[in-house]
């Protein structure tokens, strides 16, 4: 006999696609188990495993900051404790979409800061590359180790209402939330551990040593134990519970850019002990901060002569410099022309469709059409720069529009998709809020790997398409069952 009524209750939209509740009602078969269950648990269980959640994830310092009114504010991340479920089948379409995206992603900045034949052939226009603020000429024509710029990814992804996945963005330079993935996995080990082993969960604890393995086979020197190092913009930065999280996890140091110092364009540590070589930098801070010399002359963040170490071979950095420039959500819209040029084939995953503003006839649709669109700046990111177009006022639309026709190449504009829900426990009750998916993609000389699952990220505003945590959204664990 169910001892609540939580799942029972659970109402789900006809025209949306629920990644739990088939639309007559039934519940899909990967989450029979786990709604058995928690059905069997009194109400105020749930909520005693609610509030131990919140409390372990307030001991552990697992923050996030939000930057408003140029005020820096820190707070615990949001996590719902109901699991979103994912079948192992859909899971490998997902994974071999992944791959070979990143394939043709990695290609494609290794050709444009070389060859750029796929310029040259008129696939992708030359003056978008120019025009991209994260095109660095710099970099132009640097080796790089093992032809890899893309060591570390987290794609996006969500799903129609027709149960179809798109890819919605690539995020190539340097992804976060790799380090809520795996908390929101130990804190379910903490409130269902019976329940993770009876649903043969996939396991992804494996994520620091695949990373670690993947950081010291880039070292270009041929020693043993590489020197690999994680540079921090320091304690202010949004993402620093993640950096410290990471090089503890991988057991390399976390230095910030007055740690080091470049002697004979070799990049070195500073230590009690003295000076010591280093290989392999896993930077979290942007390629304008990076080296004072050569890009933001006013950077106090990053290590002055970094990029001639880096020319001349001696140090490698993760992710390559420069990757903004395939992250580009202008550029994002010729992801599958890449994928037919450089590996012909055809794309595994959707791109959302996409209109670029600096085509007239594109541009006058989407005008026409404003309020199913949502608009995007082409180089913002964590939800900003957005405006959605059934919910702005008549003013944000015609700013929308003002701001287009005077820059149209910084903006796009993509219907509006229902994204799946999920069932979140909110004020006691199981309500239904939309979701995305962001798994995080490793890529070494020994290929792609892809560890089962992802940061599944909420919005908890009910109603709001927006997952960022930077405007209110939060996660769940996210399982990959057979």
């Amino acid at each position: 006999m169910a001892k609540n009524d939580l799942f029972q209750n659970y109402q789900v939209a006809p025209e949306l696609w629920d990644e739990m509740r088939l639309q007559e009602g039934t519940v899909r078969q990967h989450y029979e188990m786990v709604v058995q269950e928690l059905s069997q648990l009194p109400p105020e269980a749930l909520h005693r495993k609610e509030e131990l959640a919140k409390q372990l994830f307030m001991n552990q310092g697992i923050t996030f900051t939000v930057y408003f009114e140029n005020e820096g504010i820190e707070r615990i991340f949001p996590f719902d404790i109901i699991p979103r479920i994912i079948v192992q089948s859909e899971w490998l379409h997902i994974e071999q979409g992944i791959k070979q995206r990143l394939r043709a992603l990695n290609m494609f900045l290794k050709d444009i800061y070389n060859e750029q034949q796929i310029v040259k052939e008129g696939i992708v226009p030359a003056s978008l590359i120019v025009t991209c603020p994260h095109f660095t000429r710099e970099v132009f024509g640097i080796p790089v180790v093992h032809d890899i710029y893309v060591h570390i990814a987290g794609i996006d992804l969500i799903r129609d209402a027709d149960g179809t996945y798109y890819v919605l963005e690539d995020n190539l330079r340097t992804p976060s939330g790799v380090s809520y993935m795996l908390e929101n996995r130990e804190i379910t080990k903490r409130i269902f551990p019976q329940l993770l082993a009876d649903n043969s969960v996939k396991k992804i604890s494996d994520y620091p040593l695949l990373l670690g393995k993947v950081l010291r086979s880039l070292a270009p020197r041929p020693i043993g134990q590489p020197v690999v190092v994680l540079l921090t913009p320091g304690i202010f930065n949004s993402a620093y519970y993640e950096h410290t999280f990471l090089a503890r996890y991988m057991g390399i140091e976390l230095v910030e850019g007055r740690d080091l110092v470049v002697d004979d364009h070799k990049v070195y540590m500073k230590t009690t002990r003295g000076r010591r070589q280093v290989d392999v930098i896993y930077r979290r801070v942007d390629d304008e901060f990076l080296d004072p010399l050569v890009f933001r002359p006013d950077s106090a963040l990053g290590v002055p002569g970094l990029m001639s170490a880096y020319r001349r071979g001696t140090v490698a950095i993760v992710n390559a410099v420069g990757n903004g420039v395939a992250d580009d959500k202008a550029i994002y819209v010729y992801v599958p022309d890449m994928i037919r040029y450089y590996l012909g084939e055809e794309p595994i995953l959707k791109n959302v469709p996409t209109y670029r503003m600096e085509n007239v006839d594109e541009r006058e649709h989407v005008f026409a059409n404003m309020e199913t669109m949502v608009v995007k700046r082409t180089n913002e990111s964590g939800g900003y720069g957005m405006v959605m177009g059934n919910k702005a006022t008549e003013a944000e639309l015609a700013g929308a529009k003002e701001a287009i026709i005077a820059d149209p190449r910084s903006f796009i504009a993509q219907p509006i998709i229902r994204l799946s829900t999920v069932p979140c426990l909110i004020d006691g009750k199981l309500q239904p809020r939309h979701v995305d998916l962001r798994p995080y993609a490793l890529y070494g000389p020994q290929g792609i790997e892809i560890v089962p699952g992802g940061l599944t990220r909420v919005a908890l505003r009910e109603g709001s398409l927006v997952v960022n945590s930077s405007q209110g959204g939060g996660s769940k664990d996210t399982w990959v069952v057979e």
